[in-house]
């Protein structure tokens, strides 16, 4: 068998073996990694204010509501397929989500533009906006071209009310917060020049 001119040799039992390996060693720097996040100093943020999607303020530390942690997702708006897609799965998962923590998606759009949008998608968890603030790029989520790109933030609300940032990552393609390309990986070819889009025919 050929694939791209090159013969696979060996069994498949033989690839699977080194594939296991392979996955193995992976989950152990994953594992490293997750311990190295966990001895990162937390950072303290101020009780910075957003739009909601009525329009009105609200506060870092009214997204937490009953929580003491908040994950907040950084999306990049209504022009990017690729955040749509990653906001499209964390829709699924959302009951899980906020069993354990708060969950928020925040980007720079107004809120009117977020509520159409959100509505088209049939997205039911919480959104605010980031709009006319800087804290896209206090966050470290916002390119010297006042760009942003996607990620995401965990913060902590201690019992004396402050807040902190207790880790940070950002999104792309073939990351773990998205499940669609480890599914393609799978597949003879992989993602295969698969591009995201808002609607397939």
């Amino acid at each position: 068998m050929a694939e791209n001119g090159r013969r696979r040799r060996g069994s498949p039992q033989a690839w699977d073996r080194r594939i296991d390996a392979a996955q193995r060693a992976a989950e152990r720097a994953r594992k490293k990694v997750s311990a190295l996040r966990r001895r990162r100093p937390p950072e303290e943020f101020e009780d910075c204010a957003f739009l909601g999607r009525n329009g009105k303020e609200v506060r870092l530390s009214a997204l937490f509501g009953r929580k003491r942690d908040l994950l907040l997702v950084h999306n990049m708006g209504v022009h990017c397929p690729y955040c749509t897609l990653w906001a499209d799965g964390f829709q699924g998962i959302r009951g899980h989500l906020e069993d354990r923590a708060a969950f928020v998606v925040v980007s720079k759009d107004p809120p009117a533009v977020q509520r159409r949008f959100a509505r088209s998608r049939g997205w039911t968890f919480r959104m605010v906006s980031a709009a006319m603030t800087t804290f896209t790029r206090d966050a470290g989520f916002e390119n010297a071209r006042g760009d942003p790109w996607p990620g995401v933030s965990a913060f902590r609300r201690t019992e004396d009310g402050r807040i902190l940032r207790t880790a940070r990552d950002s999104f792309g393609p073939g990351d773990d917060y998205c499940s669609t390309f480890h599914l393609f990986d799978l597949l003879e070819g992989g993602v295969g020049g698969w591009e995201a889009k808002f609607r397939y025919r």
